[in-house]
């Protein structure tokens, strides 16, 4: 089995790749990354000494270098992780997140068409959801919730969920789709909440906090993620979508205050700024049909795992430190 991994140098990428390398080690593992910003080879240099695995460089928008790298690997699964997932850049500048998000989708999937790919796999988002109502906590976004997207990121993440809908229905690419609430866990790049949280508090700078912190998020842990898109790629039924949410849900200011009290510090330090524009209320993940069909099950409590996390990041202060350099660019180089 030879499975190519796009956007392995990201956050839950290297997650991934870290558990499927170690795991099925008959498989052989290809991680395709343009080592965009959010892209850090350091998160992956450690897979180098493995026999299974090797990296390239490069972008999944590159349709002549994906169509080389499929005629000489010849892969039987696609597993696309590979995307510009930040929510305040996609408000300043969307277009890079359609050529990425959308585009990259099209051609990763006519190649997996054209070379007889035996699965596709979309990591995407529950942001395509839309949001639910802060007073409702009956409600959850299943499977057939229809596309209602917020942002220019979600909507380029709905725009390839539809495309690779459509790839399955048109020419019978054999697809499925993987839906998440939000990841936290080690190599995440500190631009998103918890490991800025974690960053600020070290350094006893102001913790910001949008709005009021009122908007609320399903929280799971990047492991139990990869779990489900393991169990997707081998029990899931081609052309579905699943749903894998971390039952976790908590207000934005919440998190700020459990990660201030494990870190020991003064809530003192929170800070209240300006909302973004069009902010989603609130996130929760119906993840019965993964369950019931996968057998697919958590292994973190939130409580747990964000202290794991938190201390992940206080013994990897080098790590942070060098990315806020700038440093990290040049690991891929250097390597």
């Amino acid at each position: 089995m030879k499975v190519l991994v796009t956007g392995g140098a990201g956050f839950i990428g290297s997650n991934f790749l870290y558990y499927m390398v170690d795991k099925y080690k008959d498989y052989d593992f290809v991680c395709l990354d343009a080592l965009t910003y959010a892209g850090n080879y350091n998160n992956i240099k450690d897979l180098e000494s493995r026999k299974n695995y090797k990296f390239v460089k490069g972008n999944i928008t590159d349709r002549d270098l994906v169509d080389k790298l499929f005629a000489e690997e010849k892969f039987d699964w696609v597993v696309n992780f590979a995307a510009e997932s930040h929510v305040d850049n996609s408000i300043k500048n969307p277009e890079i997140f359609l050529k990425t998000n959308i585009i990259g989708t099209q051609v990763l999937m006519d190649a997996s068409k054209k070379y007889g790919v035996k699965r596709y796999h979309q990591v995407s988002t529950d942001e395509v959801y839309g949001d639910l109502p802060l007073d409702r906590p009956d409600l959850l976004f299943t499977e057939e919730t229809p596309i209602h997207t917020s942002s220019p990121y979600s909507s380029s993440k709905a725009g390839a969920d539809l495309l690779v809908g459509a790839y399955y229905r048109t020419y019978g690419l054999p697809i499925t789709i993987s839906r998440c609430s939000n990841n936290y866990g080690p190599y995440q790049f500190p631009e998103k909440l918890i490991p800025v949280i974690i960053s600020k508090a070290l350094k006893n700078e102001k913790v910001p906090v949008y709005g009021k912190g009122e908007n609320v998020r399903d929280w799971i842990h990047v492991h139990d993620h990869n779990v489900g898109v393991d169990l997707i790629l081998h029990k899931g039924k081609v052309g579905e979508v699943y749903n894998l949410g971390g039952h976790s849900e908590r207000t934005n200011l919440d998190v700020v205050k459990t990660i201030l009290k494990t870190l020991g510090k003064s809530e003192d330090l929170i800070e209240f700024v300006t909302d973004r524009p069009g902010h989603d209320l609130r996130y929760a993940i119906d993840s019965s049909k993964s369950e019931k069909e996968l057998g697919w099950e958590l292994s973190y409590k939130f409580e747990d795992g964000i202290k794991e996390t938190v201390d992940w990041y206080v013994n990897h202060q080098d790590w942070i430190e060098d990315i806020l350099s700038g440093n990290y660019k040049d690991a891929y180089k250097e390597n």
